[in-house]
C-alpha cells in the first residue's frame, strides 16, 4: 500500500464541518434524524478488532476503502449512502452493477487519506488491516481523530496475527460465520438489520446447497492467487480454507498458518494437487494476475507442465474476492463444488 499523503488544511477543515453539521445538504427524513444525532436505536457501539466503534446516527456519506467491504454495502442496498469506493481486484459482482455506478470510485488501489478525507465521510470501512494501519490509507486512529468511525473486518482480525512482513497469519482457522458476522455488525451499523438477516440467511442457504452430497475427502486443492515467480500460494486457515473445509476437502498447503506464503514451483510440484484453483484477476500489480497469464504458464514451465491437476486440466477460476474472506467466498464454495462434480471428484 502506498504511504497516504499529507492533508491539506482545507480538508481537516471541510471535515470539521460535516462532523458538526451531519449529512449537510440531504433532505430525507434519515438525514434529519442523523445531523440531530436522535435516530432510534443509536448510538450503536461494536467491539471490533480490539477498538470500540461508536456511530451515532445511521451513516450518509460513508467510504468503503476495499472491494469486500463494498460489496456488502452494495448488496444491502446502500448505494445512495455511499460516497466513495477503493481498492478493487474484480469487476463488481454479478447483479452489483447499477448500484455500483452510483457510487464515485476514489481509486482502483488505495486511495490517499486526503482524497478520503475530500468526501465528507461520517464512516469508513475496510477489509484489511494494512488498508486502516500503518503504511496504508491511514489508521483508524487518523480517522477518528477527525470523527469519522472506522469499521475493520473481522474476518482480517479475528484469530489473525497481522504484526509481521506479507499477508499475516491465522492463529484460528477462518470460519464463514466471521463473514456472516461482518453483514450482521454492517447492517446494524446503517440501521438495516432486517436487510441484513435476509442477506444472511441467503449466503448460508448458497453454501449448504454447493456442499449438498458432496464427499471430497481424498482431493487435494491448491489456491493460486498471483505471480509466477514467487507464487503466492493459499495457507491452512483463510477464505480459501474455509472453501475448502466446507466441501470436506484438503487443501495442500495445510501445514502453514501464513495467509499467502510464497512457495517455490518444485515444493509445489512435489506436492502435486489434485486441482488448481486459480485466482482471474483484473488488478496489474503481480506478474500473472489473470487466470489466462497463470494457465500459460503452468502449461508451458518444465517444473509444473507435468503436475496431475495441469495434465488433467483440472482449473478452476475464482476472482480475487472469493480467495479473499468476503460475501464472494461463498461463489468459491460454489465453483469448487461445481468443479469437483464436473471432474469426477465428488464421490
Amino acid at each position: 500500500m502506498p504511504f497516504a499523503r499529507p492533508v491539506r488544511p482545507a480538508a481537516v477543515l471541510l471535515t470539521g464541518a460535516l462532523l458538526l453539521t451531519g449529512c449537510g445538504g440531504s433532505s430525507d427524513s434519515s438525514a434529519g434524524s442523523a445531523a440531530t444525532g436522535k435516530s432510534a436505536g443509536y448510538p450503536v457501539t461494536l467491539d471490533n478488532c480490539g477498538q470500540k466503534v461508536r456511530v451515532a446516527a445511521p451513516p450518509q456519506r460513508a467510504v468503503s476503502l476495499n472491494q469486500g467491504t463494498t460489496e456488502i454495502m452494495l448488496s444491502l442496498g446502500l448505494a445512495d449512502r455511499m460516497v466513495g469506493t477503493a481498492t478493487w481486484t474484480d469487476p463488481v459482482a454479478k447483479g452489483l452493477e447499477k448500484e455500483n455506478a452510483k457510487v464515485r470510485r476514489l481509486a482502483d488501489n488505495a486511495p490517499s487519506f486526503e482524497k478520503v478525507l475530500d468526501t465528507e465521510p461520517d464512516f469508513v470501512a475496510a477489509s484489511f488491516a494494512s488498508t486502516l494501519g500503518k503504511g496504508g490509507v491511514a489508521t483508524r486512529e487518523q480517522f477518528e481523530k477527525l470523527g469519522v468511525p472506522a469499521y475493520l473486518s473481522p474476518s482480517d482480525c479475528v484469530g489473525k496475527d497481522n504484526s509481521g512482513d506479507g499477508d499475516g497469519s491465522r492463529t484460528e482457522p477462518l470460519t464463514m460465520d466471521a463473514v456472516y458476522g461482518e453483514v450482521t455488525d454492517l447492517a446494524r451499523i446503517f440501521g438495516v438489520e432486517e436487510r441484513g438477516e435476509k442477506l444472511v440467511a441467503d449466503l448460508r442457504a448458497r453454501v449448504k446447497k454447493a456442499a449438498s452430497g458432496l464427499d471430497a475427502k481424498d482431493v487435494t486443492l491448491l489456491y493460486w492467487f498471483a505471480n509466477s515467480q514467487s507464487p503466492y500460494l493459499a495457507g491452512c486457515c483463510g477464505a480459501p480454507g474455509a472453501i475448502t473445509r466446507e466441501l470436506g476437502a484438503e487443501n495442500a498447503f495445510d501445514d502453514t498458518h501464513e495467509e499467502w506464503p510464497q512457495v517455490n514451483w518444485e515444493t509445489i510440484a512435489d506436492r502435486d494437487p489434485d486441482v488448481l484453483v486459480i485466482g482471474d484477476l483484473s488488478r496489474k500489480q503481480q506478474t500473472a494476475e489473470t487466470a489466462a497469464r497463470k494457465i500459460e504458464f503452468l502449461e508451458s514451465d518444465p517444473v509444473t507442465k507435468n503436475m496431475t491437476a495441469v495434465r488433467e486440466k483440472r482449473y478452476v477460476l475464482l476472482s480475487g474476492q472469493a480467495m479473499n474472506p468476503t460475501i464472494r467466498t461463498v461463489e468459491g464454495v460454489e465453483k469448487v463444488a461445481a468443479a469437483l462434480r464436473q471432474f469426477g471428484l465428488a464421490g
